[in-house]
């Protein structure tokens, strides 16, 4: 059993350490462990790690290991054959996230834990972890990749060329890799999981991965049955894979099933509404934000523009699927409301409203095209200033860009996440507070929300952040992703994720007879 998939964007590394995007984090979810993981209702279970404790501080973690974990066959260990897993690997990837050498966009991840010896290892079996203060959603970020073990051996033997030599405790081990061609990964024989019956898993007998760039051409090898899954839906071929009403059109029915479920992300406008570095911007005026907000009609433009999939973005910033999602809570549609936020803005008896500039990238002129119209009936002035997304990056990161369209995605599953992009200290370039947003209310209920480990008091606080953020309208919420998955239906036993993650542990494919 072999299962086939296409990345068009390409894999940059396999080594966890450089886990940014999603390619890479596929790859790396088969081949690395770590202590913990996310299921797909966010909930953290164990992984290698089979029980935990946090002291009353909320400083001090303690993680537990497994003692039948070991990492694959390589030939950095005597004979070749995998070693177990002990306390000191944890202690020995985590500070090696942490070394500046080796530049790791993951090292954030660990930018809570304490200054001095922040990872410990008590004999094999005992990883504990030393924060400076305390962080709740922490046990969260150590579910992400790039927190994953590593033997010291493979890295010191390959150097540089680990990232294509990864040596891992995951499900499924490396076999070969011509870049931008195929990557191939074998069944880990080895693999410490079970089923519910006792089976070891996985099922499959490996993956294959290739990387054809054309996502047209990736579509038509799916149809041909080359491919077992496609993940996403691109312009190009979207009418001829969903309706209107965002369903798999009927002529595929007998070849594919469609998963469809909420993805952490929201798509997004952002106002640049720092005053010390727009002296004499019009846009700090709250009205004309509020009045741009009700101008846009997103069930329209979800409809039109996007084959219905995804969710218009009529509430928060927290996008569908996380605790602090609140339906139908943020800005609607609504031309009378608009007329009423310009008149408070001052710009009524015929004063000309000023002229908006919105920065984005080639692959969202449509939505902001659409936005454009949509303003431009109530008298705004919309140009459209497509970027190189390198620029646009850059630019938008220097607040050198008055509105332009963003995009967040959830690194690891709580609404802190979502709200730190409105922590006033997080200002770009340092973070992620791309529009400087900065209101003493709203840092004090971040602060408060950090400070309590009681989940309840911490989503009542996070819903009181999101629903100031939206009044002060630095953000237009324009949607919630969907994660779309079209999957061949020989394959079953292929676990939906909220974030994305492709986990093969339970997949089967029917083989033909």
């Amino acid at each position: 059993m072999i299962f086939r998939y296409n990345e068009s964007a390409g894999v940059s590394s396999l080594d966890p350490a450089y886990s940014r995007n999603l390619e890479n984090i596929w790859v790396c979810n088969m081949l690395y462990n770590g202590l913990v993981e996310i299921d797909d209702s966010l909930n953290i279970r164990p992984a290698i790690s089979d029980r935990w404790t946090i002291d009353s501080t909320g400083t001090v973690y303690r993680f537990h290991l497994r003692d039948d974990v070991f990492f694959h066959e390589s030939e950095a260990f005597p004979n070749g054959e995998g070693r177990r897993v002990v306390a000191g690997d944890f202690v020995y990837s985590f500070n090696r996230i942490l070394d500046r050498k080796l530049s790791s966009p993951g090292s954030w991840v660990f930018g809570a834990v304490a200054t001095e010896k922040p990872f410990r290892a008590i004999g094999d079996s005992i990883v504990e972890i030393h924060l400076e203060k305390q962080f709740p959603p922490f046990l969260g970020l150590l579910g992400m990749k790039y927190c994953s073990v590593v033997p010291r051996e493979a890295v010191e033997k390959y150097g540089d060329d680990f990232r294509k030599n990864p040596v891992g405790t995951g499900p499924f081990k490396f076999n070969f890799w011509i870049e931008n061609t195929r990557l191939v990964m074998l069944k880990n024989e080895n693999y410490y999981e079970t089923d519910k019956e006792g089976n070891a898993l996985p099922y499959l007998d490996a993956v294959s991965v290739s990387f054809i760039p054309d996502k047209s051409a990736a579509y038509l090898d799916l149809v041909k049955g080359n491919f077992d899954f496609m993940s996403g839906l691109h312009s190009s071929y979207a009418d001829e894979l969903i309706t209107p009403d965002g369903e798999l059109v009927e002529i595929y029915r007998d070849q594919f099933y469609l998963q469809k479920h909420p993805f952490l992300k929201t798509d997004y406008l952002g106002f640049m509404i720092d005053d010390s570095l727009a002296a004499g911007n019009p846009w700090l005026n709250v009205d004309l934000r509020k009045a741009v907000n009700y101008a846009i009609n997103r069930v329209d433009m979800v409809r039109y523009l996007r084959n219905n999939v995804y969710t218009p973005g009529t509430a928060g910033f927290i996008p569908k699927g996380m605790p602090g999602y609140r339906a139908n809570s943020g800005y609607s549609f609504n031309p009378d409301s608009v007329r009423a936020c310009i008149e408070r803005a001052g710009y009524g008896n015929g004063k000309k409203l000023p002229i908006l500039t919105v920065s984005t990238t080639s692959d969202y002129v449509d939505l902001c095209e659409f936005v454009q119209h949509q303003v431009s009936q109530f008298g705004f002035e919309v140009k459209v200033d497509v970027l190189p997304a390198s620029v646009h990056r850059e630019l938008t990161a220097r607040g050198d860009v008055e509105f332009f369209r963003k995009s967040w995605l959830a690194d690891y599953p709580d609404d802190e996440n979502f709200m730190a992009l409105f922590y006033s200290p997080n200002k770009s370039p340092k973070g992620p507070n791309y529009t400087h947003f900065s209101d003493p209310r709203f840092d004090k209920l971040y602060l408060d929300a950090l400070a309590t480990t009681n989940q309840q008091e911490r989503n009542t606080l996070y819903a009181q952040m999101d629903s100031l953020m939206m009044t002060e309208a630095p953000i237009v919420p324009l949607y919630y992703d969907v994660v779309m998955r079209f999957v061949s239906k020989k394959v079953c036993g292929l676990d939906q994720s909220p974030i994305s993650v492709l986990d093969l542990r339970h997949v089967k494919i029917e083989l033909e007879e």
